[in-house]
């Protein structure tokens, strides 16, 4: 009949070799234990793919992002470049923020100029008001042209020290960089003003 095995009555003989070998010891007789299932194995290595024990795995998390946080905060405040985040990495970020700490840089004054000129208009009389608008559009006029050159200058630097080997964006990134008051930079600066940069 189709789909029906015979079975056959015959008692299997170990052929004489293999027999020897059981008896001699010098083959081991089996691994000891039944092949397991793919059921079973399966069903060891599945893991959920939600937890069930939510608060302590929201507790887990929580307590791994604080301990990331005061790493990269304590990176910021040393300047320890393994635990900076991506936008402050590299040897070539750390000399553009370097140059651009040891440099006095007309945008790092541009808030307290405005707070100035804010001030003043609110304490001159309505005549001197344009005057004290002119003022505050000189000074931005100065950042645009310090931005400027500092851009150039950056670039030029960059490209005697590390040639070819220069992220985009890096001298953009000290530009923006010397428009922050320097107290509030992050890194924060590792160098005084007016220190010489090899």
């Amino acid at each position: 009949m189709l789909g029906r095995r015979k079975t056959s009555q015959e008692p299997v003989v170990e052929t004489a070799p293999r027999a020897a070998a059981a008896v001699d010891g010098s083959q081991p007789q089996g691994k000891g234990r039944p092949t397991p299932r793919r059921s079973e194995v399966e069903a060891a290595r599945r893991r959920p793919l939600v937890v069930t024990d939510r608060k302590a795995a929201a507790k887990a998390s929580r307590e791994r992002l604080r301990a990331e946080r005061t790493k990269t905060r304590t990176a910021m405040e040393t300047g320890d470049e393994r635990y900076l985040p991506p936008r402050d990495k590299g040897p070539q970020k750390r000399y553009v923020r370097d140059l651009v700490d040891a440099r006095r840089n007309v945008g790092e004054y541009l808030l307290f100029a405005a707070l100035v000129l804010v001030v003043l208009t609110f304490v001159l009389p309505p005549t001197l008001g344009l005057y004290v608008t002119l003022g505050l559009w000189f000074f931005v006029l100065a950042v645009v042209v310090d931005s400027f050159l500092l851009n150039r200058y950056l670039t030029k630097r960059l490209a005697a020290r590390f040639g070819d080997d220069v992220p985009p964006g890096t001298a953009r990134y000290g530009v923006f960089r010397a428009l922050q008051i320097r107290r509030s930079r992050l890194p924060r600066p590792m160098v005084a003003h007016g220190q010489k940069i090899g």
